[in-house]
Order: C-alpha cells, then sequence, then structure tokens
C-alpha cells in the first residue's frame, strides 16, 4: 500500500452515504480513480465537498479486494489551488479560538427593534440589494446607512474595518457586515484577523452575512450573530412592520383590558376605604349612638306602657277583691263583738261592784293589799251604790296560797 500521497483531480460520482462515509470518484482529463474518506476521517473535510469541485487530497492507495481494483483511501480534502489560503484561515482560526473571541459569553444580544441599522458591504451587486429589497418590504420606516466598501481584492480587509468603526460610532441599532458568495480566496476579506477583530471590538451589535449559506467565515464565528446570507440578515435585523402593529393593537387591547379591571378594583377599593373612614368618623358615630337612643328610647316606652297596662288591669281586679275581703273581715268582725262584749262585762267593775265588792284606795291609789296600808290610813271605799270613808286601825295578814 501506498502512503502519504497527494492527488488532485475533479470530483465526480459523489455520494454522502447514510453510514457517514463518502465515496466518490477523482478523475482528470486522462483518468479515473475511485476514492473513500471513512467517517472516522471525516475531520479532515472541512468545507461542503461538492461533484465537479477541484480538490486536493492526502491518503494511501490500496487494493479494493472486492472489485481488484485501485483505490484511495483519504484523510484529508482541500480545494484545489487554495491548499495555502485553506492552512492559513484554519491556523488563524485555531489561534483566534484560543483566545476566546469566538466565545459565547462575548456576543451582544441583536435588539428585537431596530430602526436605523448600518450595512458594510459593496455599493453595487446582490448583497445590498437584497438586504435594501427585504428591509422595504418588511419595514419601509427603518432607516438603512450603507458604508460602500471593498468586499475583495487588495484593501478589502482595510476598507471592512474602516466601514465597521465609522458606523459603530455613529451609534446605530445594529450593522450589517457581508457579501455575496465567493471561492476561499474571494472571502478572504472576511478571513482577516483585523477585520475579525473590528467585529470583536465593536460596540454595536454585529450580524455577519458572508456568502451563501454553505460558506463560513472567521467572521461569521465573531460575530454576534451569523446569517446564512445576506437576505437572511436583513430578515434578522429588520422586524416585520405589519406584526408589530399586529402586536401593539394586541398590547392595546391587553393593556386597556388590565387598566379597565385596575380601575374597577381601586374603584372598590376606594368605596371600601370610604365606608371604613364614614364608619369609624364622629358623624358616624354619633348618628349611631342617636339610632341607638332611638331604639331603646323606643324600648323604654314600649315596657312603660306594658307596665301601665299591667298595673291598670290590677287596678281594674282591685275594687272587687277589696270589697270581697272587707265583707268577710267585717263579717269576721262581727262574729267578735258579742264575744268581746262578753269578755268586756265579764271584766266590768261595775259588775264586779254588784257582787258586792269594794273598791279601795287611798289618797287617789289602787289599794289591792292588807300590806299596803298601816294604822291610821284613811281609806276610801266605793261599793255599787255610793263610797265609804274608813280609818284603819289594825291590818293583819293573812297566808292565802296556804
Amino acid at each position: 500500500m501506498l502512503r502519504s500521497l497527494k492527488v488532485s483531480g475533479e470530483v465526480s460520482n459523489l455520494t454522502y452515504h447514510a453510514s457517514g462515509h463518502i465515496y466518490f470518484t477523482l478523475k482528470d482529463s486522462g483518468a479515473a480513480m475511485k476514492a473513500v474518506m471513512f467517517k472516522s476521517k471525516r475531520g479532515g473535510l472541512a468545507y461542503p465537498m461538492k461533484a465537479g469541485d477541484s480538490v486536493v487530497v492526502t491518503g494511501s492507495m490500496g487494493v479494493y479486494e472486492k472489485g481488484g481494483t485501485y483505490q484511495l483511501y483519504v484523510s484529508r480534502i482541500e480545494p484545489a489551488g487554495e491548499g495555502e489560503l485553506y492552512a492559513k484561515v484554519m491556523r488563524l482560526k485555531e489561534e483566534l479560538s484560543e483566545m476566546g473571541m469566538f466565545d459565547s459569553s462575548y456576543k451582544k444580544h441583536i435588539p428585537k427593534y431596530n430602526f436605523h441599522i448600518g450595512v458594510v458591504t459593496a455599493p453595487t451587486g446582490a448583497a445590498i440589494h437584497d438586504i435594501m429589497q427585504i428591509s422595504a418590504r418588511r419595514n419601509p420606516h427603518v432607516r438603512i446607512t450603507l458604508y460602500p466598501a471593498l468586499v475583495q481584492g487588495e484593501g478589502a480587509a482595510e476598507s471592512v474595518v474602516r466601514g465597521i468603526e465609522t458606523l459603530d460610532a455613529m451609534h446605530l441599532d445594529t450593522l450589517i457586515v457581508g457579501r455575496g458568495g465567493g471561492s476561499l480566496e474571494d472571502l478572504m476579506a472576511f478571513n482577516d484577523e483585523e477585520v475579525a477583530r473590528a467585529i470583536f471590538n465593536c460596540n454595536t451589535p454585529v450580524i455577519s452575512a458572508v456568502g451563501h449559506e454553505t460558506d463560513t467565515t472567521i467572521a461569521d464565528l465573531v460575530a454576534d450573530l451569523r446569517a446564512p446570507t445576506p437576505s437572511a440578515a436583513a430578515e434578522l435585523a429588520v422586524f416585520s412592520y405589519e406584526k408589530f402593529c399586529r402586536d401593539m393593537e394586541e398590547a392595546e387591547r391587553r393593556l386597556a383590558f388590565k387598566m379597565h379591571h385596575r380601575i374597577l378594583t381601586e374603584q372598590q377599593r376606594l368605596s371600601l376605604l370610604q365606608n371604613r373612614i364614614l364608619r369609624k368618623s364622629p358623624q358616624s358615630r354619633l348618628r349611631q349612638l342617636m339610632q341607638q337612643a332611638v331604639i331603646l328610647e323606643e324600648q323604654l316606652n314600649h315596657r312603660m306602657q306594658q307596665r301601665l297596662n299591667t298595673s291598670r288591669q290590677l287596678l281594674m281586679q282591685y275594687p272587687a277583691k277589696y270589697k270581697a275581703l272587707m265583707q268577710l273581715k267585717l263579717k269576721l268582725s262581727q262574729q267578735k263583738i258579742p264575744l268581746l262584749a262578753a269578755r268586756l262585762d265579764a271584766l266590768s267593775p261595775v259588775k264586779k261592784l254588784a257582787g258586792g265588792w269594794a273598791y279601795v284606795e287611798s289618797d287617789g291609789k289602787r289599794i289591792t293589799a292588807a300590806s299596803e296600808t298601816k294604822e291610821g290610813d284613811e281609806l276610801c271605799l266605793r261599793f255599787q251604790d255610793g263610797k265609804v270613808k274608813a280609818v284603819v286601825t289594825e291590818t293583819t295578814r293573812e297566808d292565802n296560797h296556804g
């Protein structure tokens, strides 16, 4: 097997197999040879190879046993004539990557609503035409400021750097930096280190729009956002005025609804606070006390009326009751009179005197016992029919308790 061969030719019969292997035929004007790049070697192909490309392949030659023919086993594929340029770009890409210039943490956010956009590209060509056309269609109110730059050939990189720095100083909303498609040599201005640093140091967000969708440059990797084409960059940078108006109408409806809801809520809250203040105000308190006083007065009047009615009913019942009581008491008194008269008659002094008894007194004092007199005392004895004066000549005491 022959190893470390370099073979140039045109690609034909290209097949990207589902397994990940690439099968193709490498030919020139006089010969053709089958070639294969296995999936494990795909890292050696840094661009989307297509049929008709002129390439330089690196690999080894062996015999394909099944067909008995020679076959190239490819480990690297480079565009023919661009090998040195490609290697230079790859070295710069690796160097800038190690410096962190491709890191997503440095990428700035692209504003959603751009009103003034700067474009660094050639003043003629499809790129600026597509950008202007799409911008006018999506939003005619967005301003486009073009910096006419060289995009290929001698001085192109310096021209692109000046364009980026000039538009960045204008404090625009977003920059689009790009051009149409081309070969690796045509796109070298956008693989330049100074252009990459100008994009990285730009304060304005940058959208790169270099070549066709299959082209990838260092400018694409450094930019804040990569667009596959200039047309796609315009779609990303210019917001749709029609959609913006619809969004604004919807936002206005939502805002009106929320404001209406908020006003109703605040009105209810204000009403509650007013009622609370009224309830706690001195006038409200006084009214409450007056109402309570009226209620209490009504209750008192009602109770007094009830008591009065009850008293009237009782008074209406008293005469009949008292009359019955008086009659009963009179009857009882009448029944007691004969008894009392009998007792009084029994105790009458006159009756006792009629029975032969006498009432004895001395100097107006009643004498009831012999011991109350002495010799010489004058006594007055009263009988039923008169009185007798007597003098005590002798007193004799008798024991009647036997």
